[in-house]
């Protein structure tokens, strides 16, 4: 099993701290995190319609997805705020679910990871909010980073 990295976000008595940036140099970061909310099959056919009660879900939850983004260093106590250039929400809905995509895009000293899985997560809340009066059984699930590219 390999040895642990020592975890950057606490320092040498064990308290939690911002990790230093400011040598890092400034650099194009770009992270994609994906998620899903599995629903029922009536639920997608009622999305597919727009006849869901709460109207445009996925409009809505686009949007949040791209506020939350870009409020991550407001919600994660000790990511730093980065100036986005670019976040990107996407949806492909299947019979059984909402596979959600996002992609953020940074010139920065430090990643964006966080912030596209926080795109995710609250798109995924937002859409689980916005269908939860016609299905009572939906699941958010597989949130995770999917691509990192730094250059």
């Amino acid at each position: 099993m390999p040895t642990p990295k020592k975890l950057s976000h606490l320092d040498a008595t064990g308290t939690a701290t911002m990790v230093n940036v400011g040598e890092k140099a400034v650099i194009f970061r770009r992270a994609t995190a994906s998620g899903r909310l599995l629903c029922a099959p009536a639920t997608i056919r009622l999305l597919k319609k727009q006849a869901l009660p709460k109207g445009d879900v996925l409009g809505v939850a686009r949007i949040a997805g791209i506020q939350a983004a870009k409020r991550t260093a407001d919600l994660i106590p000790l990511c730093h705020p980065l100036p986005l250039h670019q976040i990107q929400i996407d949806f492909k809905v299947s019979i059984r679910a909402i596979e959600i995509s996002c992609t953020v895009e940074t010139e920065a000293k430090t990643g964006v990871e966080m912030e596209a899985l926080t795109g995710v997560s609250v798109a995924a809340l937002t859409l689980y909010d916005m269908c939860k009066a016609v299905d009572k059984k939906m699941q958010i699930s597989d949130v995770r980073v999917v691509e990192k590219i730094k250059r």
